[in-house]
């Protein structure tokens, strides 16, 4: 999908720069059950997420970004995440995976926060 808004441009402007800039970054997609991925500049790896998170913290660059709950969860468990950004909606869903399941006390400092006119607030923490 993003890649083809990026070539194509078909979304709202701010859409399609989301598209362009993630469509022109490294990526890498840890994944037990897929055998190829079609993204731009994406490396699709099945194992070590660990070892592989570990080398790349200790490469000259910016920012990693982790999504998905499974693999943040882990990470987070494994002492590995520097910054938090959390976006918190208006919803409460009740129920679900949680993020942190460790049941560890983690320190945070709050270094920003944006809240939005559709009431999502926008968080930024360090340890």
């Amino acid at each position: 999908y993003w890649h083809d808004v990026a070539v194509n441009q078909s979304e709202t402007k701010v859409t399609n720069e989301f598209a362009r800039a993630f469509d022109s970054i490294p990526k890498i997609v840890f994944s037990t059950t897929l055998k190829r991925v079609e993204w731009n500049n994406t490396t699709l790896l099945h194992s070590n997420l660990r070892e592989e998170i570990m080398k790349l913290k200790q490469q000259p660059g910016k920012n990693i970004s982790i999504g998905g709950l499974n693999i943040a969860s882990q990470v987070a468990q494994w002492n590995l995440i520097d910054e938090y950004h959390f976006v918190v909606h208006p919803i409460i869903a009740g129920k679900g995976p949680r993020l942190f399941e460790s049941g560890k006390n983690l320190t945070l400092k709050l270094v920003g926060s944006k809240t939005f006119r559709s009431g999502v607030v926008a968080l930024h923490y360090k340890k």
